[in-house]
């Protein structure tokens, strides 16, 4: 998940798809100096790590967030920090001593 977060092409397009409604692939190239194939290769690429999800609307996909992925991330990396900050303060109390 961070190496695909780690390209400013698929930040940006998870910060598009963060309001949270289904987009196409044309409303997510608007704006942008990239082709409908490469938009459309970074979000499979998201896809893939399940941070997007897609259905077929007629002729078209449509593609969403799913948060659920950066919240486990998220809780991973909050039990990470406060395994730091206790050891840290064990740390702090030992030099103390």
């Amino acid at each position: 998940m961070f190496a695909a977060l780690g390209d400013k092409t698929r930040l940006a397009l998870v910060r598009r798809l963060s309001d949270g409604q289904m987009h196409s692939i044309a409303q997510l190239t608007e704006g942008s100096r990239l082709t409908r194939q490469a938009i459309t290769k970074h979000l499979r690429v998201l896809e893939g790590v399940g941070m997007v999800r897609s259905c077929r609307s007629g002729r078209e996909s449509r593609f969403a967030l799913n948060l659920q992925p950066i919240e486990s991330v998220r809780s991973y990396l909050d039990l990470v920090s406060e395994q730091w900050d206790q050891a840290l303060a064990r740390l702090k109390d030992f030099v103390e001593r």
